[in-house]
C-alpha cells in the first residue's frame, strides 16, 4: 500500500496528515504529488469532485515552498468564495507544523481592506476567486511577479461561470517561468484553449473516468407534472426519513422558495444561495456540516465549496442546463466508499434530457414511482417504533415520576397504550396523506370532467384580466404577456378563457402574489390599453356558450382556451382584493361588463 511518506513529502507534512486522520493517498494524489515534486513541467489533471484534488496540488507546493520568503509564491484560483475558503482552510491544516508559513483567502462579499492587511503582512500562498484577485491586482495590493505556481482549480466551472476574462488577466501578469497546474472534472473547449495558450507542453494525469460519476452512486428519476414537483420532493424526503442531502435548484429564487416550503412543512432545512451574506452562508454551512440541518437547498454555485463526505442523497429539483453540472452535483454523494443516490425530478417533456447525461456518466437512470401515502406512513411509523425500541431510558431522571404515571395509565392495557402512543405521534402524518393523489398518474393534470373543467386544479389560482378578443388577444399572446413579466422561468399556466372584453387564466398558486405584483408594478399595457390583473374568488362553473376549446402555446408553458362570444362568467367569479388602484371589492357580472365595455 502506498503511503504519503512514499510520495516524497517531508515529516512536518506527514505529521499534519496523520493528525487529520489521512491514511493513504487517493488516486489523483498518488499520481499528482510525485509529478509536481519531481518536475517543473506544467500539469493537466482530471479527476471528479470529491477525489481529494486540494491535497493533490497543495501538498507538493507546501513541500517545495520557501518558508523564509514572505512574498506570494503560489496563487490558487477557484470558482467560488466557499471553495476558496475551503481550500485555504485545508492548506492551513496541512501546514500546521510548517513554521513561518501563511496562507490567505481573497474573495468577494467580504471586507477587502481586511484581506489587504493580511496580504501586507506577507503570505506565501493566496487562494482567491477570479474577480477579487483581479481587483487586488489592479489596486496593486497583490503582487504576482514572484509566483512559482499557478493553480486553476475547477477550471471548467470557472469558465462555465463566465470568468474567462478574469483568468486571462491573472495569467498575463504571472511569470512565464511559473508552473501551471490545471485541475478539472471535465475538459471543455475553453479549458483546452487555456491549456494551449498558457501552458507549456503540459503533462497529463487522469484519475478515474473523465466526466463520469462515482461507481458508488445510483441514479434515479421520477416523472411528475410541474405542479407536482414539490409534492413529489416532499414524498421522496418522507420515504427516506434519515435523508442527509442537498437539493439543487437552478435559481436563487427557486432555492429560497423550496427551502421555505420545506421549513413550513416541518423539515430541518435551509437554503444556500448568492443573495446570502458571507456570515449567513457560513452559519448555514456550519449547521449542515454538523448535521443540525438534514436538508440543504442550494444553487450549483453556492454549493461548490461545501465539502461533506456522508451525504445520502443529491436531489435535482430541476435538471441543470449543463451536463457537467449534473456530474458535479451527483459527485457530492457516494464519497469515501459510501453509497449514494442521485435523484432527478423531471416533467414528461424533460425525460429526453436524461439520455445525454447517461452517455456521460456511463450509467442508466432507473425510473422510480413516487411513493404513495400508504407506503410513506408505513415507513415513518416503523421508523418511529425503531426509535422507541432503541431509545435508552434514564431511570434516574424519570424514576420519581413513574408511580404517578403508572397510576394514571393503569386502566389501559398494553395494546391500547401502544395505539394511543402511536396516534399522538402519528395522527398528523396519517391525516396529511389520507386520500393522497397518485402523483405518478400524469393524466390527472389534463383530466377534465364532462363540462370541460380540470378536476385537478387545487394548485392553481384563477386570475381576471381586463383584455379580450376585441383587444386582439388570443391564448398565445396572453401566454407571451405573462412570460414578459418574468414571474418565474418555469411557471405553469393552466386553463385560459378568452372572452370579448376580458379573459381568465390560471397560474401556479405559489406565484399568486408575484403575478399580481408584476402586473401592478410594471404598468403593463397591451395594444395601447392598460392591463389590470386581479384574483377571482371561484372558478367558472362551466363553458356555457358552447364554444370550441383551443390550446394556447408558449415556451415552457401550457394552456387551453374556451368559451363563445356570448359566454359570461358566473356571479361567483367576480374578482376580489386586487386591482390597479389598490381597492378591493366584489362586482357583479353586469357592472363589470359595463365597466370594461
Amino acid at each position: 500500500m502506498t503511503t504519503f511518506k512514499d510520495l516524497g513529502l517531508k515529516s512536518e507534512i506527514i505529521s499534519a496528515l496523520t493528525d487529520l486522520g489521512y491514511e493513504k493517498p487517493t488516486e489523483i494524489q498518488e499520481k499528482a504529488i510525485p509529478q509536481v515534486i519531481a518536475s517543473d513541467q506544467d500539469l493537466k489533471a482530471f479527476a471528479q469532485t470529491g477525489t481529494g484534488k486540494t491535497a493533490a496540488f497543495s501538498l507538493p507546493i507546501l513541500e517545495k515552498i520557501d518558508l523564509d520568503n514572505q512574498s506570494v509564491q503560489a496563487i490558487i484560483l477557484s470558482p467560488t468564495r466557499e471553495l476558496a475558503i475551503q481550500i485555504a482552510r485545508n492548506i492551513e491544516e496541512f501546514s500546521t507544523h510548517l513554521k513561518g508559513f501563511k496562507v490567505a483567502a481573497v474573495y468577494g462579499g467580504s471586507d477587502i481592506n481586511g484581506q489587504i492587511r493580511k496580504l501586507n503582512k506577507g503570505v506565501q500562498i493566496v487562494v482567491g476567486t477570479p474577480g477579487r484577485t483581479v481587483d487586488l491586482i489592479k489596486r496593486r495590493k497583490l503582487q504576482l511577479n514572484n509566483v512559482e505556481w499557478l493553480v486553476l482549480d475547477e477550471a471548467d466551472e470557472m469558465l462555465n461561470m463566465g470568468f474567462k476574462d478574469e483568468l486571462d488577466q491573472v495569467l498575463e501578469v504571472t511569470p512565464e517561468t511559473k508552473q501551471t497546474l490545471l485541475f478539472s472534472a471535465t475538459f471543455p473547449k475553453e479549458v483546452d484553449r487555456i491549456a494551449r495558450n498558457y501552458m507549456n507542453n503540459p503533462a497529463q494525469i487522469d484519475a478515474g473516468k473523465r466526466n463520469s460519476g462515482s461507481d458508488n452512486v445510483t441514479h434515479e428519476y421520477y416523472v411528475v407534472t410541474d405542479r407536482n414537483r414539490y409534492p413529489a420532493l416532499k414524498r421522496i424526503a418522507d420515504i427516506n426519513p434519515d435523508i442527509y442531502g442537498i437539493i439543487f435548484c437552478r435559481t436563487r429564487r427557486e432555492t429560497q422558495e423550496v427551502a421555505d416550503k420545506l421549513i413550513q412543512d416541518g423539515y430541518s432545512a435551509d437554503s444556500l444561495h448568492g443573495e446570502l451574506s458571507q456570515a449567513q452562508r457560513d452559519i448555514v454551512m456550519q449547521k449542515f456540516r454538523k448535521k443540525t440541518l438534514q436538508i440543504l437547498v442550494a444553487t450549483d454555485v453556492a454549493a461548490r465549496g461545501l465539502d461533506v463526505d456522508s451525504l445520502t442523497h443529491v436531489i435535482n429539483y430541476k435538471l441543470p442546463d449543463q451536463i457537467e453540472s449534473y456530474t458535479h452535483r451527483s459527485g457530492r454523494t457516494g464519497r469515501a466508499g459510501s453509497k449514494g443516490i442521485s435523484i432527478a425530478i423531471v416533467s414528461p417533456g424533460e425525460r429526453r434530457k436524461l439520455s445525454p447525461i447517461e452517455r456521460i456518466i456511463g450509467k442508466k437512470f432507473v425510473q422510480m414511482q413516487v411513493p404513495d401515502g400508504k407506503d410513506i406512513c408505513k415507513k415513518q411509523l416503523l421508523r418511529l417504533v425503531d426509535k422507541v425500541n432503541d431509545f435508552e431510558v434514564n431511570e434516574s431522571q424519570i424514576g420519581e415520576y413513574l408511580p404517578t404515571i403508572q397510576e394514571k395509565l393503569k386502566d389501559l392495557d398494553r395494546d391500547e397504550l401502544i395505539k394511543r402512543f402511536v396516534s399522538i405521534e402519528f395522527n398528523s402524518f396519517l391525516s396529511y396523506y389520507e386520500n393522497a393523489n397518485d402523483l405518478n398518474d400524469l393524466s390527472r393534470s389534463r383530466e377534465k370532467d364532462s363540462r370541460g373543467k380540470r378536476r385537478d386544479d387545487e394548485n392553481m389560482t384563477r386570475f381576471f384580466i381586463n383584455i379580450g378578443r376585441k383587444d386582439k388577444l388570443n391564448p398565445a399572446r396572453l401566454i407571451g404577456l405573462i412570460n414578459d413579466q418574468q414571474i418565474s422561468k418555469n411557471i405553469e399556466i393552466g386553463q385560459i378563457e378568452i372572452l370579448d372584453t376580458f379573459s381568465f387564466f390560471e397560474l401556479d398558486k405559489n406565484f399568486t402574489d408575484e403575478t399580481v405584483g408584476a402586473f401592478t408594478n410594471n404598468d403593463v399595457s397591451f395594444e395601447g390599453r392598460g392591463v389590470n390583473v386581479e384574483v377571482t374568488e371561484k372558478k367558472r362553473a362551466g363553458n356555457r356558450g358552447g364554444g370550441r376549446r383551443r390550446s394556447g402555446g408558449g415556451k415552457n408553458h401550457r394552456g387551453s382556451s374556451g368559451g363563445s362570444r356570448r359566454s359570461r362568467p358566473s356571479n361567483g367569479d367576480a374578482p376580489k382584493k386586487f386591482n390597479k388602484s389598490g381597492f378591493g371589492r366584489d362586482r357583479s357580472d353586469r357592472s363589470r361588463k359595463k365597466r370594461h365595455d
